[in-house]
């Protein structure tokens, strides 16, 4: 028989395979635990459920009207420093939108203000070279031509601008820092705002929303909640530069006005007297004042009188135009916008002042050269 004194019951070697059972189990176990805990941590997905009425209309809204906007890239002609030779850069990007199924696109004239060429792009990326037809600059609005089978042109939905309300929900859709078909929507914050045209001329009745414009969403479409179009996205006002709450765009009751007379004489037909007129207010009077007469003009027919200087060289004022058809008109821009109410060949009643006496003038108007 062995001595139990001379050899243990537990050796070293098998109590360090235990100890070391014992830590694997406990192992085990921890990571059991951690598994179980993180499990039962995991967030449960929730069904969204049905959208909210207005989330679907608007993307309803968007679905509709996107394929009628377009992304406008301009490029103009420069000459190479190395070679002298003239070559196409790029110039700018903006927006624009489908007219009618002829391929005519309505953007901002200053989109594509001294561009040699320009190319449309729909949001399928198809890309058409587009042609010129006109312009207004007077009134920031430009009509380019592309030839594009007739099932990819999506004419844009017309609506008016006589009858939006302050409050009413609006949707811009252009492309803003070129990154097309981005929609944005607000309301209309105002009516009756005042912008400058690039040719420093006055657009009147131009809408303002807070719909966020900025670089590259002029010329695209404003929309009501309906779908229509409502006005062109032109301009922002912003310290910055970028979208600071206030956009405006030019009414389309403006648009439909002038962009059939594009389309058909690449210029508007504006009416005049065959006058020039004193610009600025460096003569002390209350109206506008007659500088020039044309010969043979409706004007000159009527007794417009113009200013003169007598035999000492002194200026003797001309007749001064302080109301059409009984509208008083005060600054240049004010007489022009209220032509603009008539057509070529129309009869307006003008009252004058001449001397320190007022008249009455019957005067035709005639087509602007």
């Amino acid at each position: 028989m062995n001595d139990l004194n001379e050899r243990p019951w537990l050796s070293p070697r098998v109590m360090a395979l235990c100890l070391l059972g014992l830590v694997f189990a406990q192992l085990a176990q921890l990571f059991l635990y951690r598994s179980r805990a993180a499990r039962d941590a995991t967030p449960v997905v929730q069904a969204r459920g049905d959208l909210a009425e207005d989330e679907k209309s608007t993307i309803e809204l968007f679905s509709r009207a996107s394929p009628m906007v377009v992304h406008i890239t301009t490029n103009t002609l420069a000459r190479s420093r190395f070679s002298r030779n003239v070559q196409e850069v790029p110039s700018g990007t903006g927006s624009g939108f489908v007219w009618d199924d002829q391929g005519h696109i309505v953007t901002n004239y200053h989109v594509i203000k001294d561009a040699a060429t320009a190319t449309v792009s729909f949001s399928d990326r198809s890309s058409f070279t587009a042609e010129l037809v006109g312009v207004a600059p007077d009134k920031d609005i430009a009509v380019l031509k592309i030839e594009a089978p007739p099932e990819r042109l999506s004419p844009v939905v017309i609506g008016t601008s006589n009858d939006i309300q302050v409050g009413q929900k609006s949707f811009a859709i252009g492309n803003p820092f070129g990154l097309d078909q981005t929609l944005t929507t607000g309301v209309i914050s105002a009516l009756g705002r005042e912008i400058d045209a690039v040719t420093g001329r006055k657009i009147y009745d131009v809408i303002q929303t807070d719909a966020a414009i900025n670089p590259g969403n002029s010329g695209g479409p404003l929309l009501d909640s309906a779908g229509r179009l409502i006005g062109i996205t032109t301009a922002i006002y912003s310290p910055s530069g970028a979208y600071a709450g206030i956009g405006f765009a030019i009414p389309v009751d403006t648009v439909r006005r002038y962009v059939p007379e594009l389309i058909q004489y690449g210029r508007l037909i504006q009416p005049t007297l065959g006058i020039t007129i004193a610009q600025g207010d460096q003569f002390d009077v209350s109206g506008v004042l007659v500088v020039s007469v044309e010969s043979q003009s409706s004007a000159e027919e009527a007794g417009l009188r113009p200013t003169m200087r007598d035999r000492y060289g002194r200026i003797i004022l001309g007749d001064v135009i302080m109301a059409v058809n009984k509208e008083k008109v005060r600054t240049p821009d004010d007489l022009l916008e209220s032509f603009e109410k008539y057509k070529v060949g129309d009869n307006v009643l003008l009252t004058v002042l001449r001397g320190q006496s007022q008249t009455e003038l019957q005067v035709q108007l005639e087509e602007r050269k």
